[in-house]
């Protein structure tokens, strides 16, 4: 029996996928269950699991965008497993992956007859741009050059030097990213951004955690971070002031009365913004549990499109990556986003003596057209002070109750 494998539907509002990387060959034996693609959405990349066991056909190429519905390979049910190979199982499915053999498929593609030979469409292009095939990479099967490579050459500018060392490449943006790239720039056209900033002086959590996240993590099994802190300073300060924690929808304003936070964080494929539920409910041990759940989620390609659906507010912590300062680009519909920087001791004015304390900066991009100025500023002064006295605004000067230890 021949079982037509169709691509499924990641998500409600999606309609098309891209065939990242095959994880098998054509014409080789899978067992239901066995994961032999990665699939990129706009969203996300997941991972297209064998629906039966059987010799497999491929129809689809690495690099092809199919709709949902559509069939990518077929499967033989009647087939019978060759003798002597493994099974693959959810505990050895990564190690198969990373066999010599499958490296082989994945990644070094022989050079043959297609190799650098333009497609008629093709060649007619780069014929009225004057260029050569030789000087055009191709990205289509075996190397050959398609009509968006066609379209996409550059004729060169002078002559071209050859220089030992010099060599370009070129890659395809994966689907995730290139919506990404949509995204940021539809935000920075659609919408009336501004960033302030501010700078928070981090002694108090610096003595909270030193005195407390030993106990902490052994009570609870994660670590006592500086995202809860953030988090829960964000949820009082969109609480003062509502207008943040809105977004617009044509000629009108939704406001919520729940906190979604989206936290941006860097996954195989790029950027990912996992969402944080209700955190208006979530205690210190609850978000550093759901921080480190959907950290691990998110490296692991294990991310689906629901957990990252849905967001009101966003946080970013480009602390992280050594990051100074930043002025962070809204998370649209959102209006409003919050970048975290690192953590530099810096000499500071203390009640008129100079003092060293570890200071952050803090930004703040908004949506000037529903968030004004008082707002905007006003939020960050309020997240500033929930963050220099957190035993009191955050804690409600009982520590030990609210890290429940």
């Amino acid at each position: 029996m021949i079982l037509e494998m169709k691509v499924p539907s990641p998500g409600e509002s999606i309609t098309e996928v891209e065939i990242a990387t095959w994880l098998v060959e054509d014409g080789d034996y899978v067992e239901k269950d066995q994961a032999i693609a990665e699939v990129d959405s706009d969203k996300a990349t997941l991972e297209l699991p064998a629906e039966a066991s059987g010799t497999i056909t491929l129809k689809a190429e690495e690099g092809d965008a199919v709709a949902v519905g559509q069939v990518v390979c077929l499967i033989d049910t009647s087939a019978e497993k060759p003798e002597g190979q493994a099974s693959v199982t959810s505990d050895n499915k990564d190690k198969a992956s990373e066999a010599p053999t499958q490296t082989a498929v994945v990644s070094n593609k022989s050079n043959n007859y297609a190799t650098g030979t333009a497609s008629p469409a093709a060649k007619k292009i780069l014929a009225e741009k004057d260029i050569t095939a030789s000087n055009v990479v191709g990205t289509g099967k075996d190397g050959r050059i398609t009509k968006e490579d066609a379209v996409k050459a550059v004729p060169s500018m002078g002559k071209e030097v050859n220089v030992e060392g010099r060599g370009t490449s070129r890659s395809k943006m994966s689907m995730l990213r290139r919506k990404v790239a949509e995204r940021l720039v539809e935000a920075k056209n659609t919408t009336a951004m501004l960033t302030t900033f501010n700078e928070v002086d981090m002694s108090p959590i610096f003595a909270l955690r030193k005195e407390y996240k030993e106990a902490f993590k052994e009570k609870h099994g994660v670590s006592l971070g500086f995202m809860s802190f953030f988090t829960l300073a964000v949820v009082r300060a969109l609480k003062m002031y509502p207008a943040v924690n809105s977004m617009i929808d044509g000629k009108e304003m939704i406001s919520y009365d729940f906190v979604d936070v989206s936290i941006a964080v860097s996954g195989p494929k790029g950027l990912m913004v996992p969402v944080i539920r209700n955190a208006e409910k979530l205690t210190f041990r609850g978000v550093e549990a759901e921080v480190k759940r959907l950290a691990i989620r998110a490296r692991d390609g294990q991310i689906t499109v629901d957990e990252m659906t849905g967001g009101t507010f966003t946080i970013s912590n480009g602390g992280v990556f050594g990051s100074m300062l930043s002025t962070p680009i809204i998370n649209p519909p959102q209006s409003g986003i919050l970048g975290m920087h690192n953590i530099v001791e810096r000499p500071v004015a203390i009640d008129g003596k100079v003092e060293i304390r570890p200071i952050m900066y803090v930004a703040l991009s908004y949506d000037h057209r529903i968030i004004d100025g008082k707002e905007s500023v006003g939020f960050l002064v309020a997240v500033k002070e929930a963050l220099e006295n957190p035993t009191e605004l955050l804690m409600d000067n009982n520590i030990k109750k609210a890290l429940e230890l």
